[in-house]
């Protein structure tokens, strides 16, 4: 009849209804999400607590001021204190964070520095042995530096000569009180070194002047992100040797977090890091890994008929690449500038990439760099057969975990290494060869090793990019020649202690030689 409605506008509105609602709730969480992260930024800056706020709490978690069970609020990544909103200004007030610089007790020891509850998964008393934090409340005690964890009823069974020896890693911790002293020692502000650093707010140079406090040759740095952040890090560390800090220079190692992370790779710390190795592990494998020397390079672009104008200088820790990947690179890289949001994961940056490569293999935008560029390697002209890229590699991996020099492996190829001095440059016939080389179905056109390489783009605009930083280059002479090196962690994963034991003889007999294996070259036994 007349009144009746029809079946299929009943689904279309339960249907419309099932996609809207969900949106609408989505884009207030957001907007509330973004109120909330405007309000709190100018209070978590102003804090002596490093505060970071959580929608969802990834373990059971108990407010340190009311108690009560929170799945939602904020952490402090230093000392621990969680909280919900409602106790957030309380809990900074009431509860003192870590102190990284501090005078010691009388007696020269260090004291536990407690905080309650929320204690990590599977930890055991000190004193009686059992599991802590099995209770569904607030309860037991955890040493922040130490992580030492303590019932709530052991605690008085604590001897007062119970001192904190900064626990299993106390090798990669600063003492509070070591830095207060140096501080008094060379009368420096009392505030300098009192938080820990945050470089979205400040260069790595400032924080590494924190080396210069501490004894040579002792620190290591974690550099947590891609390729592109370990370049920013190893810049500043150029800078220590500009100032005559050579002695104070880090050694470091990396926890890679971007998408290619070749340089990661090759020096044995995997191609992308998920959490699923716990974060203790990460610790250990650093202290256990061996110091290398890494080759770093200098970049200089001449453009042609700018005589008046500075060249354009870079340094180079992986590779230099003109054609079909600095094009890939290029393209992906003006997209993430208009939304970076979009290109937040590692799998969709590699789909981008590989989209691009695509396209590339049916447009060839590349095709004839041979007649349009010139090579020399050490002063020597080099006759290019008909390509559409040349990469000139410092490091084994490239491209997201392909070893470019070797190929496929079935034929002989001079040894690579990080700290020869040299650089290994080949040619691709285009996206589609490079994405052959990437799965061992071709080899690159292998053109030389060098000291020096000079390349003259001739005509026309190209592709170009510096470790993953891509940019389009009119004519211009490219100038690659060494910078400096940089001293490295190496971890070798399949090492184990019978190995190490061999290896720790054979070092005392004879030195390292050159080799064409995946391995770095270095001291057997050559901790920071």
């Amino acid at each position: 009849g007349k009144g009746r409605v029809r079946p299929e506008w009943t689904l279309l509105f339960w249907t419309s209804l099932a996609v809207v609602v969900p949106v609408i709730i989505t884009l207030w969480c957001s907007a509330q999400r973004s109120k909330r992260k405007t309000h709190m930024k100018d209070f978590f800056r102003k804090s002596k607590h490093g505060w970071h706020y959580t929608d969802l709490f990834n373990k059971p978690t108990y407010c340190c001021v009311c108690n009560q069970h929170i799945l939602q609020g904020a952490f402090c990544d230093c000392c621990g204190v969680c909280a919900d909103e409602q106790c957030l200004r309380r809990a900074d007030r009431s509860l003192q964070c870590k102190e990284i610089m501090a005078p010691c007790s009388p007696d020269g020891a260090m004291e536990h520095r407690w905080v309650r509850g929320n204690v990590p998964l599977a930890s055991y008393c000190a004193v009686c042995k059992q599991q802590c934090g099995t209770q569904p409340k607030l309860c037991d005690f955890r040493c922040v530096w130490c992580q030492t964890t303590v019932h709530d009823d052991c605690m008085d069974s604590l001897t007062d000569g119970d001192q904190c020896e900064l626990g299993e890693f106390h090798n990669l911790i600063i003492p509070p009180h070591y830095l207060y002293r140096v501080n008094k020692l060379r009368r420096r502000q009392p505030e300098e070194y009192s938080k820990v650093f945050d470089l979205s707010e400040l260069t790595p140079s400032k924080a590494l002047q924190l080396c210069t406090l501490l004894p040579p040759g002792s620190v290591r740095v974690l550099v947590c992100g891609g390729d592109g952040t370990v370049g920013w890090v190893l810049d500043a560390i150029d800078t220590m040797k500009l100032k005559g800090q050579d002695q104070f220079m880090p050694r470091v190692t990396i926890l890679p977090l971007g998408t290619g992370n070749d340089l990661s790779n090759t020096l044995g710390w995997g191609a992308g890091y998920a959490g699923e190795i716990p974060v203790e592990q990460v610790l250990r494998n650093i202290l256990d890994a061996e110091v290398v020397k890494m080759d770093r390079w200098k970049v200089q672009v001449a453009s042609k008929g700018l005589y008046f104008r500075k060249p354009k200088v870079l340094s180079m820790n992986n590779y230099f690449s003109v054609g079909p990947d600095a094009l890939m690179a290029l393209n992906f890289h003006a997209h993430r500038e208009k939304t970076p949001s979009f290109f937040s994961s590692r799998i969709i940056n590699k789909t981008v990439y590989f989209l691009y490569g695509t396209k590339d293999c049916l447009v060839q935008e590349c095709k004839d760099l041979d007649k349009r560029i010139e090579l020399e390697l050490d002063g020597e002209r080099v006759a290019l057969p008909s390509l559409e890229g040349i990469i000139v590699c410092n490091i084994g991996y490239w491209g997201g975990g392909c070893r470019l020099w070797e190929g496929m492996g079935d034929e002989p190829c001079p040894p690579t290494r990080l700290d020869d001095g040299l650089l290994e440059v080949v040619g691709v016939f285009g996206s589609f060869h490079c994405a052959q080389i990437q799965v061992k179905l071709a080899n690159p056109v292998r053109l030389g090793q060098a000291h020096t390489v000079r390349l003259v783009l001739k005509s026309s605009k190209m592709p170009m990019q510096v470790d993953g930083e891509p940019w389009a280059q009119g004519p211009c002479t490219i100038t690659i020649t060494h910078k400096t090196q940089a001293l490295m962690l190496y971890h070798s994963a399949e090492q184990t202690d019978d190995d190490d034991d061999e290896e720790s003889s054979a070092s005392e007999t004879e030195s390292p030689t050159p080799h064409d294996s995946p391995r770095p070259p270095g001291p057997a036994s050559a901790r920071a």
